[in-house]
């Protein structure tokens, strides 16, 4: 188990992290959500050890972190702009962790095979690395933190330099990878289906603090207050979140009223998401996942089902910042 305690960074007299603590149980993926200069990354770095926090402490399998230097934390990192070695070929840079580990060659070869053949680049061992597309690298860099066994692997917006179609078909191949290893590992993001597809468990981060933990469903379905709700893509409106799909939207003739009118409708691929401007000037986002839409400028007339509703509240999200010591 990864435990975060109470940790808090500050640069410049501002926090960066403030008290934030964080449990991840073994074979865990936790994907920790928030916009950015919310501390995701300085979370990571924490973890790593590649920033030491202010107060707190990290623990694994309950041992304290605090003294033991990066390397031999056995914790696997894969960034965003993947950190390859461009002067080594793939082979190089996926053995490279289990040579400074001092493994012999055959268990380099071993593992360094069955990690490129894990992440679907079997054969590619001496392609170099300036050869390779984008998505390619990133999984030479997931194969390169996946081949010494970390205890647990961190991922920093792994897929956020990709385009979208080689972010989907990664983030489809990582959700399988980590289901076969039971890996335990944080991932952070600011992408909400990301976050949804790869953590069995997602943490809103905002402000240097966790504000809500939870299944994807259970975030969907009662986000903690209006700030979440929003960030995840719900409707606010008088004290309620209401869930996109929940709202169901009919045309009407010009001279028969209607709720309010269709000011934006853009495709997502099965679905449809509708910007409707109602009557009282308020704005509502709703998901239609027909063929046949109301278009820019139709008058509509919305209906909304009770059971996508979730009352939010008027305090906020209980803290999650600190474990009682």
């Amino acid at each position: 188990m990864l435990r975060i305690e109470n940790v808090s960074v500050s640069f410049g007299g501002k926090a960066a992290l403030d008290r934030l603590a964080l449990e991840i149980a073994a074979g865990e993926v936790v994907s920790v959500l928030g916009p950015s200069g919310s501390g995701k990354s300085t979370l990571l770095r924490v973890v790593a050890g590649l920033q030491p926090p202010d107060s707190g402490r990290v623990l694994l399998d309950g041992e304290d972190l605090v003294s033991v230097p990066a390397h031999r934390r056995g914790i696997g990192l894969v960034f965003q702009d993947h950190a390859l070695f461009h002067h080594r070929d793939v082979w190089g840079n996926v053995g490279f962790g289990l040579r400074m580990r001092g493994d012999s060659r055959q268990e380099i070869e071993r593992r360094a095979r069955y990690c490129l053949d894990l992440v679907g680049l079997a054969g590619y061992e001496r392609r170099s690395i300036l050869t390779l597309s984008g998505g390619e690298q990133q999984r030479v860099a997931l194969a390169r933190a996946l081949a010494p066994e970390p205890r647990v692997l961190l991922l920093d917006e792994p897929l956020g330099s990709l385009d979208r179609r080689l972010r989907d078909r990664l983030l489809e191949d990582l959700a399988k990878i980590f289901d076969e290893l039971r890996v335990t590992a944080l991932h952070v993001t600011h992408d909400r289906a990301e976050a949804f597809a790869l953590g069995d468990r997602v943490a809103v981060m905002r402000a240097g603090r966790i504000v809500q933990v939870g299944t994807p469903d259970e975030l969907w379905a009662r986000p903690a207050d209006e700030d979440t709700a929003r960030f995840l893509g719900l409707n606010v409106r008088d004290g309620t979140a209401v869930r996109p799909e929940a709202i169901t939207v009919r045309p009407v003739a010009p001279d028969q009223g209607g709720d309010g009118v269709v000011r934006r409708a853009v495709r997502q691929g099965p679905t449809v998401k509708l910007e409707i401007e109602l009557n009282s000037g308020e704005t509502l986002e709703a998901v239609v996942a027909a063929l046949a839409h109301p278009a820019p400028g139709d008058r509509v007339q919305i209906e909304v089902d009770e059971h996508g509703v979730s009352e939010l509240s008027v305090e906020g999200p209980k803290a999650l910042h600190g474990f009682d010591r």
